[in-house]
């Protein structure tokens, strides 16, 4: 599953870990693998470096870093896989509140590296598709809402039954070679400043 031409940025402000990492990385066949030995400027940093997965190394993640993974997350759309030494219930859900695509708990040996990516890669993957058709499908909602409040309008003002307020709107988006929903959407907003 992993490529490598893959660029793995390594956040490990423990150089023995950082090490391990990078080792385990190497070995996987990772070509590029940067260490940032700190989180100062975290999310300055990954765009900088643009990679393509980001990996962290901490004993125990605080709510800041886990802030700054969210903004990494949210803002870089990358991949995070985080190492953790220690952690409890409120750090699991808060990592998984701020899209932290695999977390570890006392799990860092170099030869499961590997398959820990991958998973890390494909649920990212899976989770941006699914954010992509919620968004799809509450665009689809809302264009269909105001279809039914064009056709509503048509049928109130020219006495239309709502089929032929429905055969309206699509002749005129055939016509004029547009969606239906942007001439719902101009049929609704003439209606709003007529009012």
């Amino acid at each position: 599953m992993t490529e490598t031409n893959l660029t793995v940025a390594v956040i490990d402000p423990s150089r023995a870990r950082a090490a391990i990492l990078e080792e385990g990385l190497r070995a996987a066949g990772i070509g590029r693998v940067v260490v940032v030995p700190d989180t100062a400027d975290l999310m300055e940093r990954v765009a900088a470096l643009a990679p393509d997965v980001v990996v962290i190394h901490l004993e125990s993640p605080s709510r800041d870093i886990l802030e700054q993974m969210s903004s990494v997350t949210r803002q870089a759309e990358r991949p995070v896989a985080m190492f953790v030494d220690r952690s409890d219930a409120a750090m699991m859900q808060a990592a998984v509140d701020a899209g932290i695509s695999a977390y570890v708990v006392d799990g860092l040996r170099p030869e499961r590296i590997r398959s820990i990516l991958d998973i890390a890669i494909l649920r990212h993957n899976a989770f941006a598709r699914l954010q992509r058709e919620l968004s799809e499908a509450r665009g689809e909602l809302a264009d269909r809402k105001l279809i039914e409040r064009a056709k509503g309008i048509l049928m109130n003002l020219k006495g239309l039954s709502e089929e032929e307020a429905y055969k309206q709107l699509r002749r005129k988006a055939m016509n004029e070679k547009r969606k239906i929903a942007d001439i719902a959407r101009a049929i609704v907003t003439t209606a709003d400043l007529l009012g």
